[in-house]
């Protein structure tokens, strides 16, 4: 489904990446659990966006997230270790 998420077309000019992902979706699109996506939303800045009472995620920021590094980037104090 990852890859449909990506190539899907849902109106005229309007891709996938424009569409808002839920925890759901972004965590199938990522490959990992529910509970990454919201660990990773509280320790490692990932960009979402809280529309009511649910997440909500722009697939492109994402992937800008991602490549940045810092999604594998270890938390301030897991130097302290």
């Amino acid at each position: 489904m990852a890859e449909s998420l990506i190539m899907g077309v849902y109106a005229v000019g309007t891709t996938m990446s424009d569409r808002w992902l839920s925890v759901e979706e972004i965590a199938e699109y990522l490959g990992v659990s529910r509970d990454t996506v919201y660990a990773w939303i509280g320790k490692k800045d990932m960009p979402a966006h809280k529309v009511g009472r649910f997440w909500k995620f722009k697939a492109d920021e994402v992937d800008e997230w991602v490549r940045s590094g810092k999604a594998s980037e270890e938390p301030d104090d897991a130097s302290s270790r």
